[in-house]
């Protein structure tokens, strides 16, 4: 049964779990309070808070008053350590009243050599040193992240990609349900991987795009070098073992197009 006017914080409200998380939270019997650097649009009800990992700037205020946070703040590419850890042990030093800490994750990173992994894999044990009730959720690659990142682009009528490449995309709004789910179930430590139903080359993707779409595309698959490609080929991004997400790659395709 959900706990009535439950105090809620989500960072990183204007980023794309951030978005997915406002979208479910306005069905919930929640009080929510919102917190990033610029307010999101169409937030209804929800109290925004302006703050700043990266200055400190409005922290104390967004922390106040709330049970459980759901930190979906995160830059992979700009200024990403002082974000992901110098940012992220800042703001864990400002809330230690709460309740309970959800930190989503990413399947695999202490296997991936990749800089935002390893930032990544540091704010995880910053949590777990930490005085906080946690929990630690991660997730696999988002779909949109995928086709955006890798399958936005083609080239002369060409998806030139590496191929071989696997992923076990999910879709966000489920994962962002999983984690307003974890609100009531209490701190948990680190739960089982939440991954995609379906593990698929990065070929495949986008030959199913190609597809969904018509297009009149190719794929051009082209073998990389080095460890971090080594690492994916292998699939130590997906987890087979837990299937959790039922949204294929195909199905947020056909989505788009409604």
């Amino acid at each position: 049964m959900e706990v009535l006017y439950l105090r809620i914080l989500v960072t990183g409200s204007t980023g794309q779990l951030g978005s997915a998380l406002l979208s479910q939270l306005k069905d919930c019997n929640y009080q929510v309070k919102i917190t990033s650097r610029s307010k999101p649009e169409g937030i209804g009800d929800f109290k925004w808070v302006y703050s700043d990992l990266l200055s400190g700037e409005g922290l104390d205020e967004a922390v106040k008053d709330v049970d459980v946070i759901i930190y979906a703040a995160t830059s992979p590419t700009k200024k990403s350590k002082t974000i992901e850890v110098t940012g992220f042990e800042n703001f864990l030093s400002k809330v230690e009243h709460i309740q309970h800490f959800i930190y989503p994750s990413i399947v695999g990173i202490e296997e991936i050599p990749f800089k935002y992994y390893r930032l990544k894999c540091e704010a995880e044990r910053l949590l777990k040193n930490s005085n906080i009730p946690y929990t630690i959720a991660r997730a696999t690659q988002f779909h949109s992240f995928v086709e955006n990142l890798l399958l936005s682009k083609p080239f002369f009528n060409r998806y030139v990609i590496p191929g071989k490449i696997n992923f076990q995309s999910v879709d966000v709004s489920e994962f962002a349900g999983y984690l307003i789910d974890l609100v009531n179930k209490g701190p948990q430590g680190k739960v089982e991987d939440f991954c995609g139903p379906e593990k698929l080359t990065l070929k495949e993707m986008a030959e199913l795009k190609i597809k969904i779409n018509n297009e009149t595309n190719h794929v051009l698959s082209i073998p990389l070098a080095g460890k971090l490609y080594k690492s994916l080929i292998e699939g130590k991004n997906t987890n087979s073992m837990n299937k959790i997400g039922e949204i294929t790659f195909e199905e947020y395709l056909r989505n788009k197009l409604v």
